[in-house]
């Protein structure tokens, strides 16, 4: 298969189904910005991570792949692939995993300045695009794509994962919290 083909040097690209759209486009920008959240969250599995913690990124990666796969789709122009849907069940699991994690970390009182350990600081960054693609799903939605109630609590509920699980890498490593400092 060639890497290149192309069609998208005029700032064109293809939605699935084959629809041709500006690489400029919401559906492009969500899209194209839970593929770089993906790709941080790559990147916080390549760090010092325990294999529990690696196994729940992991999942993550794979319903943000159909994630992807659902926002690719015009579901006007054309039925989204059953396996670009994604299931009430993955927010379940992502509180679950919430709860687990919040019920081992000390009360949050205070702001929190992202840092500390490697793995917690790419967690904050992982947070913050996770919040930027959440963002342009539902700017997409506000020009008014039809975007699925659970792809927008999924999205939620992810940056609240890795905001406790960048506390819970920091306290596994018994790195303080750094508290933000009012003026």
């Amino acid at each position: 298969m060639k890497i290149y083909t192309r069609t998208g040097d005029h700032g064109q690209t293809s939605l699935v189904g084959g629809q041709r759209v500006s690489k400029t486009s919401a559906r492009i920008e969500s899209y194209g910005t839970v593929d770089e959240l993906n790709a941080h969250i790559g990147q916080l599995i390549a760090d010092n991570i325990n294999q529990h913690d690696r196994d729940i990124l992991t999942d993550i990666q794979n319903q943000l792949f159909v994630l992807g796969g659902y926002l690719a789709t015009d579901n006007t122009a054309r039925d989204v692939r059953p396996c670009n849907i994604l299931k009430p069940q993955a927010v379940t699991a992502l509180e679950q995993e919430i709860d687990a994690i919040n019920a081992t970390l000390p009360p949050f009182r205070h702001f929190i300045l992202p840092g500390g350990t490697r793995a917690a600081a790419l967690s904050h960054v992982c947070r913050t695009v996770c919040r930027r693609a959440e963002r342009r799903i539902l700017a997409l939605r506000d020009q008014g794509a039809d975007v699925d109630d659970t792809v927008i609590a999924y999205v939620n509920r992810l940056s609240d994962y890795l905001f406790v699980l960048s506390r819970k890498l920091n306290i596994d490593e018994n790195k303080e919290e750094k508290i933000w400092q009012r003026n």
